[in-house]
């Protein structure tokens, strides 16, 4: 094996793992910045507030990437 064919081999499983997690962390950025605009606005400063609904998210984005 050269070291050009490693480099591509590398390149390729790097771009393949972005491709696959993309989705649910776009979602989990998104709904991160809601919820934190939420709580700035009410001044709720409570940790599950942000947990839970992320954890639905990405649960409703795994599902829906399936069908």
């Amino acid at each position: 094996m050269d070291p050009s064919f490693t480099i591509f081999l590398g390149r390729h499983t790097l771009e393949t793992a972005l491709l696959l997690s993309a989705p649910i962390l776009l979602t989990c950025i998104i709904v991160g910045v809601v919820v934190t605009l939420f709580q700035a606005v009410t001044s709720i400063r409570d940790m599950t507030l942000t947990i839970v609904p992320k954890l639905l998210a990405v649960g409703a984005v795994k599902e829906l990437k399936w069908l």
